[in-house]
């Protein structure tokens, strides 16, 4: 799969293409069936499925305030070729960007640069300054400039799925809503660092500390069943543990920096640190708790260990 940091750097000699435009910040299941919908324009064209997603995310540019994020850049582009994109395009989001006209937009990228056929936009689809461009709009546009538009309806299970959806349900600890609305585990990537060593050398329960870019979408604190994997995996050797994860600030030892804690279960041999590692949350085992005693700590982390085997079922 193909991937264009900014339209300037789409090939020349790049010809028509089916176009489909988003943040498509989690790829979740409506922007699934966007993209589904995208592949099978390009499918009845005998054309390639170009993806625009933009970064950083435009609230940041236009309110100053980044959401979390679901899924970083290189994740996203792996998730969209997955799931039938032939290139991505990431359109960084600037204030010139979003001053530029409906016409511009259309004529700049769609035109100009991706020659597309065909647009494939989800039916609440927005674009140009103040937003003033829609599915109408741009299909207005798209006749004079020879593509058709598709505007897909928003997927709902009850409720619209939308990014927002997914991050309350995270920030609420609910990995396994999320993951209804995502088709897949909620992840997070990042590089293990050493802490406290509480877990190795006082509690038993060595854990991987994960380094997390900035705005990462972490669940809520508390304990969770899940999955630890190496993000090069070793030949020969094992990459994946089942994991019981920690999400919090650590009160029974008055704790101030959240952390994402993972301990493989049953392994005190493993050596992660300066590992890029990713977590893949499963299922909430209880929230966080501040114990008087160490003791009741260690017990209780007994106990989240064997809920963990439960729910991963792990013999």
């Amino acid at each position: 799969m193909r991937r264009w940091d900014g339209p300037e750097n789409v090939p020349s000699g790049w010809g028509r293409s089916v176009v489909a435009v988003g943040v498509f910040d989690g790829v979740h299941r409506g922007h699934r069936a966007l993209l589904e919908t995208a592949v099978e324009r390009g499918r009845e064209l005998d054309l390639p499925v170009v993806v625009v997603t933009f970064d950083p995310h435009p609230e940041a540019v236009l309110r100053g305030v980044t959401p979390p994020v679901l899924t970083p850049v290189e994740r996203r582009i792996g998730l969209l070729g997955e799931y039938g994109a032939d290139a991505v395009c990431v359109m960084p989001f600037t204030k010139d960007l979003s001053a530029r006209t409906p016409e511009e937009f259309v004529r700049t990228l769609l035109v100009d640069r991706l020659h597309a056929a065909a647009v494939v936009v989800g039916e609440d689809f927005r674009f140009g300054h103040r937003a003033a461009g829609d599915v109408a709009e741009l299909a207005r546009l798209g006749a004079e400039a020879g593509f058709t538009v598709d505007g897909v309806a928003l997927v709902a299970d009850g409720e619209t799925i939308t990014s927002t959806r997914v991050r309350g349900l995270l920030a609420e600890g609910d990995v396994a809503g999320a993951a209804a609305l995502l088709g897949r585990p909620h992840r997070v990537e990042g590089e293990v660092v050493h802490g406290a060593a509480r877990g190795r050398e006082l509690l038993g329960f060595p854990t991987a500390n994960m380094d997390l870019p900035p705005h990462t979408a972490v669940p809520g604190d508390g304990v969770y069943a899940g999955w630890l994997s190496r993000v090069e995996p070793v030949r020969g050797g094992e990459s994946r543990w089942p994991a019981a994860i920690s999400v919090g600030t650590n009160p029974t030892f008055d704790g101030a920096e959240r952390t994402v804690e993972s301990y493989a279960l049953d392994r005190d041999d493993l050596e992660l640190y300066g590992v890029r590692m990713t977590v893949d949350f499963t299922a909430r085992i209880r929230g966080q708790e501040r114990f008087a005693q160490l003791d009741d700590l260690i017990a209780a982390m007994h106990r989240d260990v064997e809920r963990c085997r439960v729910v991963l079922g792990i013999s």
